[in-house]
């Protein structure tokens, strides 16, 4: 069963994942738009940009915890860009992919791209490596319990 915290916990990211999304997107459009830079360029400089506003809200507001960190603020620096790098490198080679292979313009295969990498890469990661929290009872750890090994014993337990 999921949670409010957990639930909260996701919608906070989302929020952050859209302000620095917005800024990434609306930087991608002007470099390509009005500067004329090829849209892969655009993407990785607007990645960038976005990233630094992302990060921002996410360590101060999203996965912020009062019970501390597992990772120092500047491993969750090193962390968090290896994770902007890796999106910006989906986001920049599935939207050529799609505008090659299929002919889809960039800005529409950019929204596309954006929303697979942000739920499937971006928010996982987020959650469990680079802002993992110091591990207590709180109710991150609950869901974890559910994907825990069945062995022999825990089949006897239950069947008595």
């Amino acid at each position: 069963m999921i949670s409010w915290p957990s639930v909260k916990l996701f919608l906070k990211a989302q929020v952050s994942a859209f302000s620095g999304g917005v800024t990434d997107y609306g930087l991608m459009i002007l470099l390509t738009e009005w500067i004329h830079i090829h849209f892969t360029i655009s993407i990785l400089i607007s990645g960038t940009i976005g990233g630094i506003v992302n990060f921002c809200i996410n360590r101060f507001w999203a996965f912020k915890n009062n019970e501390g960190y597992c990772s120092t603020a500047t491993g969750q620096l090193v962390r968090f860009f290896t994770v902007v790098l890796g999106s910006i490198l989906l986001k920049s080679g599935g939207t050529y992919l799609l505008h090659s292979t299929v002919n889809i313009d960039y800005k529409i295969g950019r929204l596309l791209i954006d929303s697979i990498v942000s739920y499937g890469f971006n928010y996982p990661l987020m959650k469990y490596w680079v802002f993992k929290i110091n591990e207590t009872n709180d109710f991150e750890y609950e869901e974890e319990e559910y994907f825990e090994p069945i062995t022999k014993e825990h089949l006897q337990h239950n069947q008595n």
